[in-house]
């Protein structure tokens, strides 16, 4: 097996470091998880296809130490879900000459994230692309203190970092509405969006919707990955 596959995966849930503890499901041809930031402004589902792994059902506790172990092995290994009674309690993955063990959390002690109980309607549909997405990354970085972004959208529909109505430090986006709605200004957490952004960089084409009702969703699907996110409004900027 490919480690950066794998490794892959789990960067699409931790995001930087958001998303620590998961409850994956591997049902013997690929992995899914479901998640939530530890600030439940994020919610979250990524799904690999073609990785073989034993079904089962298992706690990751400590993404970040499992990160650091697989680190340690080279590109091509193979990987196995240690079981006693029935019950999941490791993952083994070694390259041949090197051995590593991580040991499986149980089930209860993970936060699972709530089902969306109604998905209200988008308005917005903004296109994302590679240029949006290194202009974002790069944006959220040289202003790295500002915590939000904000829709503005109009006849020129922006996202902007650090938006204000009064004079301010800011790095505005042209984004391509494809359904020219316009609704109130409208503010997400920039730094999970950064995050979400860095973790799915590699695909070219995907689309920000946004709801007037508090709620935007963005889905990428490349080769074998399919990662969809759902981040909650946070207070409008004045």
């Amino acid at each position: 097996m490919d480690k950066s596959k794998l490794v892959k995966f789990i960067n699409k849930y931790y995001l930087g470091g958001n998303v620590n503890s998961v409850v994956v499901n591997s049902d013997g041809n690929g992995l899914s998880t479901r998640f939530v930031s530890s600030d439940k402004s994020l919610l979250g589902e990524v799904k690999l296809k073609n990785y073989s792994l034993t079904e089962a059902e298992f706690g990751v506790y400590t993404t970040d130490v499992l990160l650091k172990m697989l680190s340690v092995l080279d590109e091509n290994i193979s990987v196995e879900l240690k079981k006693a009674n029935e019950k999941v309690h490791s993952l083994s993955a070694n390259d041949g000459g090197a051995d590593i063990r991580y040991m499986l959390s149980d089930l209860s002690v993970i936060n699972q994230p709530p089902k969306l109980k109604q998905i209200p309607e988008f308005e917005l549909q903004l296109k994302v692309d590679s240029t949006f997405i290194k202009k974002f990354i790069a944006g959220k970085g040289a202003l790295p203190d500002t915590e939000s972004f904000t829709v503005v959208s109009g006849n020129n529909t922006e996202v902007v970092i650090g938006y204000s109505s009064i004079a301010t430090n800011r790095v505005a986006i042209p984004v391509k509405n494809e359904n020219d709605n316009i609704i109130d200004n409208i503010s997400f957490n920039a730094n999970l969006f950064k995050d979400v952004l860095e973790a799915n960089k590699e695909n070219d084409s995907a689309t920000l919707e946004v709801s007037s009702e508090g709620l935007a969703r963005i889905k990428f699907n490349m080769n074998d990955y399919e990662s969809t996110y759902y981040l909650v409004a946070v207070q409008n900027v004045n």
